[in-house]
């Protein structure tokens, strides 16, 4: 199984709507592509700002590419997040799980 996440920053002013819009579009986004294993969004805020991390779980790196494209490391981005993203980082991490509990 891989992980990827993705960090994006939002003023702290649109969080709220930020966190709508990936529940409603992001999230039916990945859970639509075979082999997602599940979408976890956690949100952080810091003052002005705050964080949001999307942790995805796939069963393979080809899997991911299915929702990324041929070069998984680059994010993917929606036309919207223009509305609310500080900046638009470049790439996405993946991580092999090699632990877990039930």
């Amino acid at each position: 199984m891989i992980a990827r996440t993705w960090h994006g920053k939002v003023p702290t002013s649109k969080s709220e709507a930020y966190r709508n819009f990936l529940n409603e579009r992001a999230i039916p986004d990945y859970q639509s592509v075979p082999g997602n294993l599940g979408v976890y969004i956690l949100e952080r805020p810091d003052g002005d700002v705050t964080h949001f991390i999307t942790l995805t779980f796939w069963d393979s790196l080809e899997t991911i590419r299915g929702f990324a494209g041929d070069d998984i490391e680059v994010a993917k981005y929606y036309d919207e997040d223009k509305d609310f993203l500080l900046e638009f980082e470049p790439n996405a991490l993946h991580y092999e799980v090699v632990g877990q509990s039930q």
